[in-house]
């Protein structure tokens, strides 16, 4: 049986580079598409450091974003710098675009507490670990915002199989009968860690996962950073103008891991993967601006030479710092700490103190 849900698809360059329709106002603006591919391709090297951090053992664990750049870089560039961003764990790219600095994410990573207090967008949430939860706190922020009277919106980040939790529906069944200004984007990226999108749910798409709740849903190409902009741009303006909530579903593909814990090898064949790096979002938005002759093999060079020097110099501020003493993860909970935390507190200082104030 199939249903009759009109999901609408939006995509203006199809993964040769190619513009299939006329771009949308801001598009035709060079120097912000330029914008757009720069951060795309920090968040790729910014990845891709993370994941050496991780091997040589200076961060714990990390979780790539690998071919998913266009649809965090183009949602955050969407938003206005008064929205508010809630992100999970795989959202990094995201949070650079608000304005949280490469040295924050560093410290972020590394388990270190003082990253979150972000030097950009202070009013931004942490990342959410927990799987979903984050888009209740989104439907909780939002309808905040309504009963102030502002024209702010929440926006919130989910995958594909964190669309399949409570968290998610109860979230969106708040927000549609609040009309709350929130947007909740919903990255398909084809896996939750080892189960494919069509072991997850029966639904004909996730966009439409909405309609019960009164919510609008559409589809857009996740690795077409124009398109996600513009999509998610039209729903942020449809919650300013309290309109309400809108479910967007962003189709891209996880390139690579789960995360540094995860072999992808050993449950996704490898011509699926090689067969999707055909239509990764970097290479198709360096080929479009090349046939406009709005970029060159000397700018990529000269692109990747400054990014990763401003992300070295993040990690040797990172490496150079001082750690946290053991108490502190004690000291951001609460405003107050209670009694029972406070005397967990005290035994890790002198448990601390005992072994000479070594750190590690």
């Amino acid at each position: 049986m199939t249903n009759d849900f009109n999901i609408p698809y939006t995509r203006y360059v199809d993964p040769e580079g190619v513009a299939i329709s006329e771009l949308p106002e801001f598009a035709k603006d060079t120097s912000r598409l330029i914008e757009l591919y720069r951060h795309m391709t920090v968040a790729r090297r910014f990845d891709t450091k993370a994941i050496a951090l991780q091997r040589t053992g200076r961060i714990p664990t990390f979780p790539p974003a690998l071919g998913q750049e266009a649809t965090h870089v183009g949602l955050a560039a969407a938003m206005a710098v008064e929205d508010v961003l809630l992100p999970t764990y795989r959202d990094a790219s995201a949070m650079l675009v608000r304005g949280v600095t490469l040295e924050e994410l560093f410290f972020i990573m590394g388990g270190d507490e003082r990253g979150f207090d972000y030097a950009g967008p202070v009013h931004d949430f942490p990342q959410a670990t927990p799987i979903a939860t984050q888009t209740a706190h989104a439907a909780g922020v939002a309808y905040a915002m309504k009963l102030r009277g502002e024209k702010n919106v929440a926006v919130t980040i989910i995958g594909d199989g964190g669309s399949s939790k409570g968290d998610f529906y109860e979230a969106m069944n708040f927000a549609g009968v609040w009309e709350a200004p929130v947007v909740f984007v919903v990255i398909n990226n084809g896996w939750a860690i080892s189960l494919p999108r069509e072991k997850q749910s029966a639904a004909e798409t996730l966009a439409q996962k909405g309609i019960a709740a009164g919510i609008p849903g559409e589809q857009v190409d996740g690795n077409d950073v124009i398109a996600v902009t513009e999509v998610v741009g039209r729903a942020l303006e449809r919650a300013r103008k309290g309109e309400g909530p809108s479910v967007i579903e962003a189709l891209t593909y996880r390139l690579t891991d789960h995360s540094t814990a995860d072999d992808a090898n050993r449950y996704r064949d490898a011509d699926e993967v090689s067969e999707h790096w055909k239509a990764e979002p970097l290479l198709r938005m360096r080929n479009y601006l090349t046939a406009q002759e709005l970029w060159s093999k000397e700018d990529e060079e000269s692109l990747l030479v400054e990014v990763d020097a401003e992300i070295n110099a993040a990690v040797d501020k990172f490496d150079q710092s001082d750690p946290q003493p053991p108490e502190s993860m004690f000291d951001y909970l609460y405003a107050e700490v209670p009694a029972d935390l406070a005397e967990q507190r005290q035994d890790a200082m002198a448990r601390h103190a005992s072994k000479g104030g070594a750190h590690g």
